[in-house]
């Protein structure tokens, strides 16, 4: 029985919910928890996109470092693994995944919300990666997903000094995707989750393998495996139904089939 995180479904929606006040810290049992969340929402027919929400306080402050104090080389040798693979379940949830931005996303928070492939911010909100203060770096891919997003020479600063930046600054270097009213964030994420309720399942799956993967690959790779997925979606019944509603000029119905 989950303690600190949460699924829960309505109208298409997943919703991974962090709940562990006062901070939500993210503990070696939230961290499997949250693995097992997301493994949940990936294999939920029903649940059509997700919202990765800490609360109306905060999204996540980092890790529990009290627990992490007591941990030597090699208790951590063993554990951090699974800690970026709990984040990286997050990252493989075949559905677009957003991250509902309260308060602070700090350390292993700031981690989870590069995880998601899209970022609500609440205006007041506290991003950044401040391990290096603490004398270690961000080990749930903040060095690799950070500087994918926003370059690696803005990612090394951010990395290099531990500073938190606010929400505009975070929108302007392309950290988050919107800011919204704090009260707002909820709501706007939920809007945007709203959009692929009725969308074509397999085609979004397909969608962010392409980019995800493509990321990794040299063009002509990426271009291949493109065309792969690409036609790999005319055997759905999916792509039939859209190009069919399309001539017809109606509305799809798509079944995830």
């Amino acid at each position: 029985m989950a303690e600190f995180v949460n699924l829960e479904q309505t109208d298409g929606i997943g919703v991974i919910r962090l709940d562990r006040p006062p901070m939500n810290a993210l503990s070696t049992r939230v961290q499997e928890e949250l693995r097992e969340a997301a493994l949940a929402a990936d294999e939920d027919d029903d649940i059509r996109a997700v919202i990765v929400y800490g609360g109306e306080k905060v999204f996540a402050a980092g890790a529990d470092i009290k627990e992490m104090s007591g941990m030597g080389y090699p208790e951590m040798s063993t554990r951090a693994p699974r800690l970026s693979s709990a984040f990286d379940a997050v990252a493989r949830i075949g559905k677009p995944v957003i991250a509902a931005i309260t308060g602070y996303a700090l350390g292993g928070g700031c981690e989870l919300a590069l995880a998601c492939d899209i970022r609500i911010c609440a205006d007041d909100a506290k991003l950044g990666q401040p391990e290096i203060k603490l004398g270690i770096i961000p080990g749930a891919g903040g060095t690799q997903r950070l500087p994918r997003l926003i370059g690696p020479s803005r990612a090394k600063e951010l990395i290099f000094t531990g500073r938190m930046i606010d929400a505009q600054e975070a929108l302007r270097i392309g950290l988050v995707d919107d800011v919204v009213p704090a009260a707002e964030v909820f709501e706007s994420a939920k809007a945007f989750a709203g959009v692929f309720a009725d969308g074509a399942p397999r085609a979004l799956r397909a969608a962010k393998q392409a980019v995800d993967t493509g990321l990794e690959l040299e063009l002509p790779a990426g271009l291949a495996w493109e065309s792969q997925l690409f036609a790999g979606l005319f055997a759905t019944h999916d792509a039939h139904e859209g190009m069919t509603a399309f001539a017809e000029k109606r509305k799809p119905g798509f079944s995830g089939r």
